[in-house]
């Protein structure tokens, strides 16, 4: 081991992974940011190298549960379709959804993550690549609710199947500033203000800033800004605050009304009879041009950004594009940044969801510039980490889930579960070589479901649209593509043993040539019988079945999404997500991981259900669904 290496492990890197091991060049990127030297000896205790849980960690879990698991629904709140919202799900949508999942005997209620994007770019819109996790996104404030008149142009917005972003922008934010041009100060307005201090009133002369700048042809993020606006402590951003005075308090307006309007969101939520109400979602980072890096608060490592390394799902790695904050800042700070992040999610809610929980333990870094696979772990404080998030969660006794899918450290599982954070059991990921895991293999500290917004709807996973999907796009070689199609064919039939389903069973594809991918010299690859082929494994003659020529790939049996959804209310998990795709659409795939946006990618964050929150409670699938929950699950 060279001495860059035993600094680098020292400092709480590691130095390979199962892709290989870690380019020198990575260490030298990544301790320079935590400001030590590459030339250095290392010095002090080191990073932590022990998932230590200590004893006053624990997490606020309701007994309640443990003699009655619950059960909820879960899905996209800008997809939600209504006769009244802006083209794009809003508060006053989210409160009727409450309801009638509340009356339907749910006990939460999820929702994307709800933090503040760029206003200034609304085509940035993925809520997993947030301008500041702190504060929420005006977006989804209801105009209605205020007053506003409807300007021309929302009945195009209202009828699409994708929401226009740039479009809701345009509706919303005039008619929001000349509600907010009419309000005359309010007690608790001022209050809030006083409350949200000096990190709320950065937020706000932040998006003042950026709407000038966006204005006049420039950057909605602070990097592409002039020099003496990228510190908010300069004279030149002081000037802007004193001459944009009223901007900047409509900004504080709008975070205002828009945390008034999720707090009536919730109230509809706990009296509909829910007992945790709204399940908000923590994004993993922020993004490295926005609020909350601008302002400091990030405590962002320079010179890196945080992804996943390869994988399945991904040959050559994800490059997410988010800020990764600086373990030795996050200390210094006595760890406020990441409490009053906590804080903020927990407000208005009875659960919080962590996306890509291991970071509580470790991040993958990738050096700007370089392509994923370069990239390596850096270990975080976990145990000051976890006690700060517990303390949280007992003040808002509000429940933890921590998504802790793809690569998970051995012993990460069992130190949240010591932690009282609950684990995600996604049905699909639950299987051995010999077929899926039973429900009593399930955990009762978890939270039980048939896929999340980065996996297909299940008609779509049964069809195998998400392997054609990633091929179509690069993510995966014609080979795997090829293992993942004859996988599937084997999980199909596992899936319908697991639910108990008697159904017609899908060609097992016998060794025949068919439509698939060429040899190099450009003879037809055949296709064989599938026995003992894995996921991970290889098959120098396995192919793509790209023509899918038996009906039954197309074919969801009947009853199949009732018998998976009995499954999941059947598993000792304290709770059961139900997605509400699954019942009403939209059938689109929410997410494609590692597509770009484009005429050549995919309208990622956008597709929009095609039925209106007031007809779902007559919706079919949902009346049958949320019967077996109820029935399965009773409050």
């Amino acid at each position: 081991m060279t001495r860059l290496q035993r600094l680098a492990r020292h400092n709480g890197l590691a130095l390979e992974y199962d892709h290989g091991p870690v380019p020198e060049s990575t260490l030298e990127t990544i301790l320079r940011g935590l400001g030590i030297d590459p030339e250095a000896e290392p010095e002090g205790d080191g990073a932590p190298t022990r998932m230590t849980v200590p004893d006053d960690a624990r997490c606020h879990l309701p007994g309640d549960l443990r003699r009655r698991p619950g059960w909820g629904v879960f899905g996209q709140l800008y997809e939600l379709r209504s006769d009244r919202n802006w083209g794009i799900g809003d508060f006053t949508d989210l409160a009727r959804l409450a309801r009638v999942c509340g009356a339907a005997g749910a006990d939460f209620l999820g929702v994307n993550p709800l933090h503040a994007l760029f206003l200034a770019n609304p085509e940035q819109a993925s809520p997993f690549s947030p301008s500041n996790r702190r504060f929420l996104n005006p977006l989804y404030i209801a105009p209605d609710a205020l007053g506003c008149a409807e300007p021309d142009g929302v009945a195009r917005l209202r009828a699409a199947d994708v929401v226009d972003y740039s479009g809701v922008v345009a509706a919303k934010i005039p008619a929001l500033r000349a509600s907010f041009d009419s309000f005359d100060g309010d007690p608790a307005f001022d209050a809030f203000v006083a409350d949200g201090g000096e990190a709320l009133r950065r937020h706000a002369l932040f998006e003042t800033i950026s709407a000038r700048q966006a204005a006049i042809g420039g950057s909605a993020g602070w990097m592409g800004w002039p020099e003496d606006l990228r510190d908010p402590a300069s004279e030149a951003v002081a000037a802007v605050a004193a001459q944009a005075a009223d901007d900047l308090r409509f900004h504080l307006w709008l975070q205002w009304t828009a945390r008034r309007q999720l707090g009536e969101a919730q109230a509809a939520a706990l009296a509909s009879g829910m007992r945790l109400g709204l399940y908000l979602d923590l994004a993993v980072g922020e993004a490295p041009d926005g609020s909350s890096t601008w302002a400091g608060a990030a405590a962002a490592l320079p010179g890196v950004s945080v992804g996943a390394p390869p994988d399945m799902f991904s040959q050559t790695g994800q490059g997410w594009g988010l800020a990764a904050p600086s373990p030795v800042k996050l200390e210094e700070a006595g760890f406020e940044p990441f409490r009053q992040m906590i804080r903020a999610q927990l407000r208005d809610a009875g659960a919080l969801r962590i996306d890509h929980a291991m970071a509580l333990w470790q991040l993958f870094l990738i050096p700007h510039g370089r392509p994923p696979a370069d990239g390596a772990h850096l270990r975080y404080p976990m145990a000051a980490m976890l006690r700060v998030l517990a303390e949280e969660s007992r003040a808002a006794e509000a429940v933890v889930i921590g998504e802790d899918l793809g690569w998970v450290p051995e012993g990460f599982r069992p130190a949240m579960e010591r932690a009282n954070v609950l684990a995600y059991r996604i049905v699909v990921f639950e299987q051995t070589e010999d077929g899926f895991k039973p429900a009593s293999a399930y955990p009762e500290t978890a939270i039980a479901c048939l896929s999340t917004h980065d996996l297909p709807v299940l008609s779509n996973w049964w069809r195998g649209d998400d392997i054609a999907r990633r091929r179509e796009h690069g993510l995966v070689s014609e080979i795997d593509t090829a293992l993942h199609q004859a996988h599937r064919v084997k999980e199909r039939g596992w899936m319908l043993d697991l639910v108990g389903l008697d159904a017609p069973r899908p060609d097992p594809l016998p060794h025949r040539e068919r439509g698939g991918a060429n040899h190099e010299d450009g003879t037809r690859l055949p296709v064989p019988d599938g026995e003992g082929v894995g996921v991970r494994g290889r098959h120098e003659d396995l192919t793509a079945e790209t023509d899918r020529p038996d009906p039954l790939y197309d074919t969801v049996p009947d009853g199949f999404l009732q018998a998976a959804h009995r499954f999941i209310a059947g598993t000792p998990c304290l709770l059961a997500g139900v997605r509400l795709a699954d019942l009403v659409g939209p059938d689109a795939p929410t997410n494609l991981p590692g597509v770009p946006e484009g005429p050549d990618g995919y309208p990622n964050w956008r597709p929009r259900s095609p039925t209106p929150v007031d007809a779902i409670a007559d919706a079919p699938r949902f009346r049958a669904v949320t019967k077996i929950m109820r029935e399965a699950r009773p409050r």
